[in-house]
């Protein structure tokens, strides 16, 4: 089976399972929009019409209007990989959305998540 691309990807895919994972857990779509809203400067609008446009994931993730530089203090691991390690800068954004949306998803509260405790 040929390896998937994930940057080619359409965002409503991913942006449809980054929702279903939370809501799974009892939380809200309005969660993940506040996460992508704070790293990475997109309107709610905005959110919505690529929700519902045929953006790539990668174009997404490269054409943020204004990437919260606090993203980049963020520190675990998504999939055994340490994000404060990752160099490539698509990636690494990619993975710390990814690790927001983890967090949401155990429940830890937002202003946590954001690390504005």
């Amino acid at each position: 089976m040929p390896k998937t691309d994930v940057y080619s990807l359409p965002f409503s895919t991913i942006y449809k399972l980054l929702v279903n994972k939370v809501e799974r857990k009892g939380r809200e779509r309005r969660e993940v929009d506040a996460a992508i809203s704070w790293l990475f400067g997109y309107s709610e609008s905005d959110i919505n019409d690529m929700a519902s446009g045929d953006i790539t994931y990668g174009h997404f993730l490269s054409s943020a209007p204004s990437p919260n530089p606090k993203r980049l203090e963020k520190k675990g691991r998504v999939c055994g990989i340490r994000v404060e390690e990752i160099r490539d800068e698509r990636e690494r954004d990619m993975r710390i959305l990814d690790l927001f949306v983890d967090e949401i998803a155990k429940g830890k509260p937002l202003e946590k998540v954001f690390m504005e405790e």
